[in-house]
């Protein structure tokens, strides 16, 4: 966490999980001029631990607007993985700028688990009608407007529509939507032939996370008039 350059806007930016924040992370590390006023905040997965986290952030420093990123997995076919996604007000003032960026907007559904497989993600399409899913992204953008701050969700494909996860995550998540990973290691101990599929599967988010990375570095940057 930084804090922010005295009178300057200030922007908080939101990740579920340090894995989504790293690439983002690392490209602030070299950039002193933007980096001074973005604070990054990993709140844990869920909407419980989203709103905690966001909700302390903001009684702690009001910021002048927030980003809520990750990943999010794809409901309709015509969002392929890497591809960033966003959900805005059209009076906002960024959304012209992460379209100039590349990102498309989208509809997005918030889940209360993971979609771990390519029925479940056309079940929720079918159910509501979105273009991707993920799960703590609305509950930022209530807290957000509890307290009077502008909020964009921003996010990456992480997995395409068509496509199962190779475990199913539900299976590790505890009461509070931590990971239990002696649990999940013992699964993948117990089933050596999901280790390929988890390993490609981690390249692919470290990719997806690294141009979301590019974007909000764009976009933020052109927000703080560092272009």
């Amino acid at each position: 966490m930084s804090i922010g350059v005295s009178g300057a806007p200030s922007t908080l930016v939101c990740f579920a999980v340090k894995e989504e924040a790293a690439p983002f992370r690392a490209r602030l590390k070299s950039q002193a001029d933007i980096a001074a006023d973005v604070r990054v905040l990993v709140t844990g997965m869920g909407r419980r631990n989203a709103a905690n986290g966001v909700r302390a952030a903001l009684h702690e420093r009001l910021p002048s607007f927030v980003f809520t990123c990750g990943f999010a997995g794809a409901l309709s076919p015509s969002f392929p993985v890497g591809q960033v996604v966003y959900d805005v007000g059209f009076g906002s003032e960024v959304h012209g700028l992460l379209k100039s960026a590349g990102a498309q907007p989208s509809r997005f559904h918030c889940a209360d688990k993971v979609a771990s497989t390519a029925a479940a993600k056309r079940a929720l399409r079918e159910s509501t009608g979105a273009d991707v899913v993920e799960m703590e992204s609305a509950t930022i953008q209530s807290v957000c407007r509890e307290f009077g701050v502008s909020c964009a969700t921003v996010r990456v494909v992480s997995d395409g529509a068509d496509e199962a996860l190779p475990l199913d995550f539900n299976e590790f998540l505890t009461r509070d939507d931590r990971i239990n990973f002696p649990k999940m290691i013992w699964k993948v101990l117990r089933s050596p032939g999901c280790i390929p599929r988890l390993l490609s599967f981690q390249r692919q988010t470290q990719r997806a996370a690294a141009s979301l990375a590019l974007v909000l570095d764009d976009v933020i940057r052109r927000r703080s008039g560092g272009v």
